[in-house]
Protein backbone atom coordinates (compact mmCIF):
# COMPACT_ATOMS: atom_id res chain seq x y z
CA UNK A 1 0.00 0.00 0.00
CA UNK A 2 1.37 3.40 -0.95
CA UNK A 3 1.88 5.76 1.96
CA UNK A 4 0.52 8.84 0.24
CA UNK A 5 -1.70 9.43 -2.76
CA UNK A 6 -1.20 12.78 -4.46
CA UNK A 7 -4.43 14.72 -4.72
CA UNK A 8 -3.38 18.22 -5.66
CA UNK A 9 -0.20 19.83 -6.96
CA UNK A 10 0.34 23.51 -6.27
CA UNK A 11 2.66 24.82 -8.95
CA UNK A 12 2.50 28.60 -8.93
CA UNK A 13 5.43 30.67 -10.18
CA UNK A 14 8.00 31.19 -7.45
CA UNK A 15 6.58 28.48 -5.22
CA UNK A 16 7.97 25.05 -4.42
CA UNK A 17 6.10 22.15 -5.94
CA UNK A 18 4.13 20.55 -3.12
CA UNK A 19 1.34 18.04 -2.81
CA UNK A 20 -1.60 17.70 -0.47
CA UNK A 21 -1.83 14.07 0.58
CA UNK A 22 -4.08 11.42 1.96
CA UNK A 23 -2.18 9.38 4.55
CA UNK A 24 -2.78 5.63 4.35
CA UNK A 25 -2.58 3.13 7.18
CA UNK A 26 0.83 1.68 7.95
CA UNK A 27 0.46 -2.12 7.59
CA UNK A 28 2.42 -2.89 10.76
CA UNK A 29 0.37 -0.54 12.93
CA UNK A 30 -2.81 -1.80 11.29
CA UNK A 31 -1.81 -5.35 12.23
CA UNK A 32 -1.11 -4.36 15.85
CA UNK A 33 -4.46 -2.62 16.11
CA UNK A 34 -6.17 -5.81 14.91
CA UNK A 35 -4.49 -7.69 17.77
CA UNK A 36 -6.21 -5.67 20.51
CA UNK A 37 -8.52 -8.18 22.15
CA UNK A 38 -11.78 -7.48 23.96
CA UNK A 39 -11.41 -10.89 25.63
CA UNK A 40 -7.99 -9.95 27.02
CA UNK A 41 -9.32 -6.62 28.27
CA UNK A 42 -12.21 -8.38 30.00
CA UNK A 43 -9.83 -10.86 31.64
CA UNK A 44 -7.63 -8.05 32.97
CA UNK A 45 -10.65 -6.25 34.44
CA UNK A 46 -12.05 -9.42 35.96
CA UNK A 47 -8.76 -9.98 37.77
CA UNK A 48 -8.52 -6.37 38.98
CA UNK A 49 -12.06 -6.57 40.36
CA UNK A 50 -11.15 -9.78 42.24
CA UNK A 51 -8.78 -7.83 44.48
CA UNK A 52 -11.89 -6.58 46.30
CA UNK A 53 -10.70 -3.04 46.79
CA UNK A 54 -7.77 -1.20 45.30
CA UNK A 55 -8.13 1.81 47.57
CA UNK A 56 -4.85 3.67 48.03
CA UNK A 57 -5.11 3.20 51.82
CA UNK A 58 -5.85 -0.53 51.56
CA UNK A 59 -3.32 -3.25 52.34
CA UNK A 60 0.00 -3.30 50.52
CA UNK A 61 0.99 -6.66 52.03
CA UNK A 62 -2.09 -8.89 51.68
CA UNK A 63 -1.35 -11.25 48.74
CA UNK A 64 -4.97 -11.40 47.58
CA UNK A 65 -6.78 -8.20 48.53
CA UNK A 66 -5.93 -4.54 48.23
CA UNK A 67 -3.75 -2.15 46.28
CA UNK A 68 -0.52 -4.04 46.99
CA UNK A 69 -1.73 -7.29 45.47
CA UNK A 70 -3.13 -5.39 42.49
CA UNK A 71 0.06 -3.49 41.68
CA UNK A 72 2.15 -6.66 42.04
CA UNK A 73 -0.14 -8.46 39.61
CA UNK A 74 0.19 -5.65 37.05
CA UNK A 75 3.98 -5.83 37.27
CA UNK A 76 3.74 -9.62 36.90
CA UNK A 77 1.81 -9.14 33.64
CA UNK A 78 4.40 -6.65 32.40
CA UNK A 79 7.17 -9.13 33.22
CA UNK A 80 5.39 -11.86 31.25
CA UNK A 81 5.47 -9.63 28.19
CA UNK A 82 9.07 -8.58 28.87
CA UNK A 83 10.38 -12.14 28.52
CA UNK A 84 10.34 -11.90 24.72
CA UNK A 85 11.87 -8.42 24.45
CA UNK A 86 15.54 -9.42 24.83
CA UNK A 87 15.89 -7.14 27.84
CA UNK A 88 14.33 -4.09 26.22
CA UNK A 89 11.42 -4.00 28.70
CA UNK A 90 11.74 -3.91 32.48
CA UNK A 91 8.97 -3.69 35.08
CA UNK A 92 8.85 -2.65 38.72
CA UNK A 93 6.80 -0.91 41.41
CA UNK A 94 8.04 2.65 41.85
CA UNK A 95 7.32 3.53 45.48
CA UNK A 96 7.33 6.55 47.73
CA UNK A 97 6.21 7.09 51.34
CA UNK A 98 3.43 9.55 52.06
CA UNK A 99 2.67 11.02 55.47
CA UNK A 100 -0.83 12.02 56.67
CA UNK A 101 -1.84 15.27 54.99
CA UNK A 102 -5.02 16.22 56.87
CA UNK A 103 -7.07 15.72 53.71
CA UNK A 104 -7.31 12.33 51.99
CA UNK A 105 -4.30 10.61 53.57
CA UNK A 106 -4.88 9.77 57.25
CA UNK A 107 -2.00 7.32 57.76
CA UNK A 108 1.49 6.70 56.44
CA UNK A 109 1.14 5.17 52.99
CA UNK A 110 3.44 3.17 50.78
CA UNK A 111 2.41 4.65 47.43
CA UNK A 112 3.36 2.53 44.45
CA UNK A 113 3.05 2.99 40.69
CA UNK A 114 3.23 -0.23 38.63
CA UNK A 115 5.53 0.61 35.72
CA UNK A 116 7.06 -0.96 32.64
CA UNK A 117 9.70 0.75 30.50
CA UNK A 118 10.09 -0.37 26.88
CA UNK A 119 13.50 1.08 26.09
CA UNK A 120 14.07 2.65 22.68
CA UNK A 121 16.67 1.14 20.38
CA UNK A 122 18.40 4.43 19.48
CA UNK A 123 20.78 5.41 22.32
CA UNK A 124 20.73 9.01 21.08
CA UNK A 125 16.94 9.22 21.13
CA UNK A 126 15.84 10.43 24.57
CA UNK A 127 12.15 10.81 23.71
CA UNK A 128 9.59 9.19 26.02
CA UNK A 129 5.92 8.50 25.30
CA UNK A 130 3.81 7.53 28.31
CA UNK A 131 0.44 5.80 28.65
CA UNK A 132 -1.34 5.68 32.03
CA UNK A 133 -4.43 4.57 33.88
CA UNK A 134 -5.04 4.65 37.62
CA UNK A 135 -5.00 1.49 39.66
CA UNK A 136 -6.83 2.66 42.79
CA UNK A 137 -10.59 2.50 43.31
CA UNK A 138 -13.09 3.94 45.77
CA UNK A 139 -16.70 3.90 47.01
CA UNK A 140 -18.92 6.77 48.14
CA UNK A 141 -16.73 7.66 51.12
CA UNK A 142 -13.33 8.50 49.65
CA UNK A 143 -11.68 7.45 52.94
CA UNK A 144 -13.32 4.00 53.08
CA UNK A 145 -10.48 1.56 52.41
CA UNK A 146 -12.35 -1.53 53.68
CA UNK A 147 -15.50 -1.82 51.56
CA UNK A 148 -15.51 -3.64 48.25
CA UNK A 149 -14.66 -1.13 45.51
CA UNK A 150 -14.62 -3.06 42.21
CA UNK A 151 -13.62 -0.04 40.12
CA UNK A 152 -14.32 -1.87 36.87
CA UNK A 153 -14.62 1.25 34.74
CA UNK A 154 -12.97 3.75 37.11
CA UNK A 155 -10.32 2.86 36.37
CA UNK A 156 -9.66 -0.81 35.68
CA UNK A 157 -10.64 0.12 32.12
CA UNK A 158 -7.67 2.48 31.82
CA UNK A 159 -5.29 0.00 33.46
CA UNK A 160 -6.51 -2.74 31.13
CA UNK A 161 -5.77 -0.46 28.17
CA UNK A 162 -2.25 0.08 29.51
CA UNK A 163 -1.65 -3.67 29.99
CA UNK A 164 -3.01 -4.61 26.55
CA UNK A 165 -0.94 -1.87 24.90
CA UNK A 166 2.15 -3.21 26.67
CA UNK A 167 1.38 -6.76 25.51
CA UNK A 168 1.25 -5.79 21.85
CA UNK A 169 3.75 -2.92 21.62
CA UNK A 170 6.44 -4.87 23.47
CA UNK A 171 6.65 -7.21 20.46
CA UNK A 172 8.12 -4.46 18.27
CA UNK A 173 11.26 -2.32 18.64
CA UNK A 174 11.03 1.47 18.43
CA UNK A 175 13.76 4.12 18.43
CA UNK A 176 12.03 6.01 21.26
CA UNK A 177 11.02 4.77 24.72
CA UNK A 178 7.47 3.93 25.79
CA UNK A 179 6.47 3.88 29.47
CA UNK A 180 3.39 1.97 30.63
CA UNK A 181 2.16 2.91 34.11
CA UNK A 182 -0.74 2.09 36.41
CA UNK A 183 -0.58 4.92 38.94
CA UNK A 184 -1.92 4.85 42.49
CA UNK A 185 -3.48 7.59 44.57
CA UNK A 186 -5.63 9.20 41.88
CA UNK A 187 -8.75 9.26 44.03
CA UNK A 188 -6.78 10.71 46.95
CA UNK A 189 -5.54 13.68 44.93
CA UNK A 190 -3.58 12.57 41.82
CA UNK A 191 -0.77 11.47 44.13
CA UNK A 192 0.93 8.78 42.05
CA UNK A 193 0.84 10.88 38.89
CA UNK A 194 2.11 13.87 40.82
CA UNK A 195 5.01 11.83 42.19
CA UNK A 196 5.90 10.55 38.71
CA UNK A 197 5.53 13.91 36.97
CA UNK A 198 7.71 15.62 39.56
CA UNK A 199 10.38 12.94 39.20
CA UNK A 200 10.30 13.34 35.41
CA UNK A 201 10.68 17.10 35.74
CA UNK A 202 13.57 16.92 38.21
CA UNK A 203 15.39 14.26 36.20
CA UNK A 204 14.80 16.04 32.86
CA UNK A 205 12.93 13.20 31.22
CA UNK A 206 12.10 14.11 27.63
CA UNK A 207 8.42 13.18 27.81
CA UNK A 208 6.80 14.30 24.58
CA UNK A 209 3.30 12.90 25.13
CA UNK A 210 1.18 11.51 27.96
CA UNK A 211 -1.99 9.57 27.12
CA UNK A 212 -3.99 9.25 30.33
CA UNK A 213 -6.93 6.83 30.21
CA UNK A 214 -9.61 7.19 32.86
CA UNK A 215 -13.21 5.86 32.67
CA UNK A 216 -13.18 4.63 29.08
CA UNK A 217 -15.13 1.38 28.92
CA UNK A 218 -18.86 2.06 29.35
CA UNK A 219 -21.24 3.37 26.74
CA UNK A 220 -24.30 4.91 28.38
CA UNK A 221 -25.41 7.78 30.60
CA UNK A 222 -27.89 7.31 33.43
CA UNK A 223 -29.38 10.78 32.88
CA UNK A 224 -29.83 10.84 29.10
CA UNK A 225 -29.99 7.08 28.47
CA UNK A 226 -27.82 7.63 25.41
CA UNK A 227 -26.06 4.44 24.37
CA UNK A 228 -23.06 5.36 22.26
CA UNK A 229 -19.93 3.33 21.60
CA UNK A 230 -18.94 5.27 18.48
CA UNK A 231 -17.46 8.39 20.08
CA UNK A 232 -14.55 9.00 22.45
CA UNK A 233 -13.59 12.23 24.23
CA UNK A 234 -10.09 13.66 24.48
CA UNK A 235 -9.66 16.54 26.94
CA UNK A 236 -6.82 19.01 26.46
CA UNK A 237 -5.83 22.49 27.54
CA UNK A 238 -5.16 25.24 25.01
CA UNK A 239 -2.84 27.51 26.98
CA UNK A 240 0.20 26.02 28.68
CA UNK A 241 -0.15 25.82 32.45
CA UNK A 242 3.62 25.86 32.89
CA UNK A 243 5.40 29.24 32.76
CA UNK A 244 2.47 30.87 30.97
CA UNK A 245 3.68 34.31 32.04
CA UNK A 246 6.89 33.86 30.03
CA UNK A 247 5.02 32.65 26.95
CA UNK A 248 1.97 34.91 27.00
CA UNK A 249 3.35 37.69 24.77
CA UNK A 250 4.33 35.26 22.02
CA UNK A 251 1.01 33.41 22.27
CA UNK A 252 -0.94 36.66 21.97
CA UNK A 253 1.23 37.96 19.16
CA UNK A 254 0.76 34.80 17.08
CA UNK A 255 -2.86 34.19 18.09
CA UNK A 256 -2.01 30.72 19.42
CA UNK A 257 -4.46 30.57 22.32
CA UNK A 258 -5.76 27.29 20.91
CA UNK A 259 -2.42 25.69 20.11
CA UNK A 260 -0.64 24.68 23.31
CA UNK A 261 1.31 21.39 23.35
CA UNK A 262 -1.55 19.40 24.85
CA UNK A 263 -4.01 20.74 22.29
CA UNK A 264 -1.62 19.71 19.50
CA UNK A 265 -1.37 16.24 21.05
CA UNK A 266 -5.17 15.99 21.17
CA UNK A 267 -5.41 16.80 17.46
CA UNK A 268 -2.78 14.14 16.80
CA UNK A 269 -4.82 11.57 18.76
CA UNK A 270 -7.88 12.42 16.71
CA UNK A 271 -6.15 12.15 13.35
CA UNK A 272 -4.20 8.97 14.03
CA UNK A 273 -6.93 7.31 16.12
CA UNK A 274 -9.58 7.79 13.46
CA UNK A 275 -7.11 6.65 10.78
CA UNK A 276 -6.68 3.22 12.37
CA UNK A 277 -9.87 2.54 14.34
CA UNK A 278 -13.09 2.02 12.42
CA UNK A 279 -16.50 3.22 13.60
CA UNK A 280 -15.07 5.65 16.14
CA UNK A 281 -15.21 9.44 16.12
CA UNK A 282 -12.83 11.21 18.47
CA UNK A 283 -14.32 14.35 19.96
CA UNK A 284 -11.87 17.00 21.10
CA UNK A 285 -13.05 18.68 24.29
CA UNK A 286 -11.38 22.07 24.63
CA UNK A 287 -10.79 22.12 28.37
CA UNK A 288 -8.25 20.33 30.53
CA UNK A 289 -10.81 18.14 32.30
CA UNK A 290 -14.43 17.83 33.36
CA UNK A 291 -16.04 20.10 35.96
CA UNK A 292 -15.55 19.09 39.61
CA UNK A 293 -13.18 16.26 38.64
CA UNK A 294 -9.49 15.72 37.97
CA UNK A 295 -7.26 13.31 36.08
CA UNK A 296 -3.69 12.05 36.17
CA UNK A 297 -2.68 14.00 33.06
CA UNK A 298 -2.94 17.26 35.02
CA UNK A 299 0.27 16.94 37.10
CA UNK A 300 2.15 16.49 33.81
CA UNK A 301 0.42 19.48 32.21
CA UNK A 302 1.30 21.58 35.24
CA UNK A 303 4.98 20.75 34.73
CA UNK A 304 5.11 21.58 31.05
CA UNK A 305 4.51 18.18 29.44
CA UNK A 306 1.98 17.59 26.67
CA UNK A 307 -0.74 15.44 28.25
CA UNK A 308 -4.38 14.61 27.51
CA UNK A 309 -7.22 12.72 29.16
CA UNK A 310 -8.98 10.01 27.14
CA UNK A 311 -12.43 9.12 28.45
CA UNK A 312 -15.78 7.73 27.33
CA UNK A 313 -18.42 9.94 25.72
CA UNK A 314 -21.26 9.50 28.23
CA UNK A 315 -20.43 8.87 31.88
CA UNK A 316 -22.84 7.06 34.17
CA UNK A 317 -22.59 8.55 37.66
CA UNK A 318 -24.60 5.73 39.23
CA UNK A 319 -21.53 3.58 38.59
CA UNK A 320 -18.83 5.98 39.79
CA UNK A 321 -17.73 6.66 43.37
CA UNK A 322 -20.67 4.65 44.69
CA UNK A 323 -21.14 1.98 47.35
CA UNK A 324 -22.24 -1.26 45.69
CA UNK A 325 -25.96 -1.49 46.53
CA UNK A 326 -29.49 -1.69 45.16
CA UNK A 327 -31.88 1.15 45.97
CA UNK A 328 -35.45 1.20 44.67
CA UNK A 329 -34.56 -1.45 42.14
CA UNK A 330 -31.55 0.50 40.81
CA UNK A 331 -28.09 -1.05 40.90
CA UNK A 332 -25.32 1.28 42.06
CA UNK A 333 -21.60 0.61 41.94
CA UNK A 334 -18.78 0.30 39.43
CA UNK A 335 -19.42 -3.30 38.35
CA UNK A 336 -18.03 -5.12 35.33
CA UNK A 337 -21.55 -5.94 34.11
CA UNK A 338 -21.88 -2.32 32.98
CA UNK A 339 -18.82 -2.49 30.72
CA UNK A 340 -18.81 -2.54 26.92
CA UNK A 341 -15.68 -4.49 26.02
CA UNK A 342 -15.95 -3.87 22.28
CA UNK A 343 -16.01 -0.14 23.01
CA UNK A 344 -13.02 -0.54 25.30
CA UNK A 345 -11.23 -2.46 22.54
CA UNK A 346 -11.63 0.45 20.14
CA UNK A 347 -10.55 3.00 22.73
CA UNK A 348 -7.49 0.92 23.61
CA UNK A 349 -6.63 0.65 19.92
CA UNK A 350 -6.57 4.45 19.66
CA UNK A 351 -3.87 4.54 22.33
CA UNK A 352 -1.87 1.78 20.71
CA UNK A 353 -1.97 3.35 17.25
CA UNK A 354 -0.87 6.74 18.56
CA UNK A 355 1.99 5.29 20.62
CA UNK A 356 3.26 3.15 17.73
CA UNK A 357 3.09 6.08 15.34
CA UNK A 358 4.86 8.43 17.76
CA UNK A 359 7.56 6.04 18.93
CA UNK A 360 8.36 5.01 15.35
CA UNK A 361 8.54 8.57 14.03
CA UNK A 362 11.66 10.75 13.89
CA UNK A 363 12.05 13.54 16.41
CA UNK A 364 10.17 16.76 15.83
CA UNK A 365 11.64 19.21 13.30
CA UNK A 366 13.98 21.71 14.92
CA UNK A 367 13.87 25.52 14.91
CA UNK A 368 10.63 25.79 12.96
CA UNK A 369 10.16 29.41 11.85
CA UNK A 370 7.79 31.52 9.78
CA UNK A 371 9.04 34.61 7.95
CA UNK A 372 7.01 37.72 8.80
CA UNK A 373 9.51 40.39 7.72
CA UNK A 374 7.61 41.32 4.54
CA UNK A 375 4.03 42.01 3.55
CA UNK A 376 3.06 39.11 1.32
CA UNK A 377 0.06 37.00 0.46
CA UNK A 378 2.22 33.90 0.75
CA UNK A 379 3.80 32.14 3.72
CA UNK A 380 7.43 31.09 3.98
CA UNK A 381 8.33 28.43 6.55
CA UNK A 382 11.74 26.96 7.26
CA UNK A 383 13.19 24.50 9.77
CA UNK A 384 16.02 22.09 10.50
CA UNK A 385 16.13 18.31 10.49
CA UNK A 386 15.20 16.62 13.78
CA UNK A 387 17.90 15.73 16.28
CA UNK A 388 17.14 12.00 15.96
CA UNK A 389 15.70 9.68 13.37
CA UNK A 390 15.84 9.40 9.60
CA UNK A 391 13.24 11.41 7.70
CA UNK A 392 11.59 10.78 4.38
CA UNK A 393 10.31 14.34 4.44
CA UNK A 394 7.95 16.65 6.25
CA UNK A 395 4.26 17.42 6.41
CA UNK A 396 3.09 21.01 6.50
CA UNK A 397 -0.24 21.24 8.36
CA UNK A 398 -2.64 24.09 7.63
CA UNK A 399 -5.93 25.36 8.94
CA UNK A 400 -7.88 28.59 8.82
CA UNK A 401 -7.67 30.58 12.05
CA UNK A 402 -11.31 29.85 12.89
CA UNK A 403 -11.01 26.08 12.40
CA UNK A 404 -10.47 23.60 15.21
CA UNK A 405 -8.75 20.87 13.18
CA UNK A 406 -5.98 20.78 10.59
CA UNK A 407 -7.53 21.04 7.12
CA UNK A 408 -4.61 20.38 4.77
CA UNK A 409 -1.58 18.12 4.99
CA UNK A 410 1.13 18.93 2.45
CA UNK A 411 4.28 16.85 1.90
CA UNK A 412 7.74 18.13 1.03
CA UNK A 413 11.23 16.69 1.10
CA UNK A 414 12.82 20.11 1.64
CA UNK A 415 13.44 21.99 4.90
CA UNK A 416 11.72 25.14 3.70
CA UNK A 417 8.62 25.91 1.72
CA UNK A 418 6.74 28.90 0.36
CA UNK A 419 3.00 28.36 0.19
CA UNK A 420 0.50 30.48 -1.76
CA UNK A 421 -1.56 31.08 1.36
CA UNK A 422 -1.50 34.23 3.48
CA UNK A 423 0.15 33.88 6.88
CA UNK A 424 -2.53 36.27 8.14
CA UNK A 425 -5.32 33.82 7.36
CA UNK A 426 -3.89 30.45 8.38
CA UNK A 427 -2.15 28.58 11.16
CA UNK A 428 0.70 26.26 10.21
CA UNK A 429 2.71 23.45 11.78
CA UNK A 430 5.44 21.08 10.61
CA UNK A 431 5.84 17.33 11.25
CA UNK A 432 8.79 15.05 10.55
CA UNK A 433 7.92 11.89 8.61
CA UNK A 434 9.80 8.58 8.81
CA UNK A 435 10.64 6.31 5.89
CA UNK A 436 7.60 4.21 6.87
CA UNK A 437 5.32 7.23 7.10
CA UNK A 438 5.04 7.70 10.87
CA UNK A 439 4.61 11.37 11.80
CA UNK A 440 6.09 13.23 14.74
CA UNK A 441 4.02 15.61 16.78
CA UNK A 442 3.45 18.89 14.94
CA UNK A 443 5.53 21.97 15.77
CA UNK A 444 3.96 25.42 15.39
CA UNK A 445 6.48 27.88 13.93
CA UNK A 446 7.94 30.76 15.87
CA UNK A 447 8.51 34.14 14.28
CA UNK A 448 11.78 34.17 12.32
CA UNK A 449 14.32 36.87 13.15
Amino acid sequence: MKKALILLALTAAGYATVAQTIVSRDPLIEKMVSQVSSDSLQAYIDQLVKFGTRHTLSSTTDPKRGIGAARNWVVQKFNQFAVKTNGRMTAYVDTSTLQPDGRRINQQVNLGNAMAVLKGTDPNDKRIFLISGHLDSRVTDVMNAKADAPGANDDASGVAAVIESARILSQTAYPATIIFVAVSGEEQGLLGAGFLAEKAKKENWQIEAVLNNDIMGSNNSNETNIIDNTRLRVFSEGLPAYELDKKAASIRGMGLENDGPSRQLARYVKEVGERYVDHLEIKLIYRNDRFLRGGDHTPFVQRGFAAVRITEMNENFLHQHQDVRIEKGVQYGDLREFMDFEYLRKNTAVNLACLANLAGAPGVPADVKIDVKNLTNSSYLYWKAPATGKTKGYYILMRETSEAHWQKKIFTTETSIRLPYSKDNYFFAVQSVSENGQESLPVVPEVGR
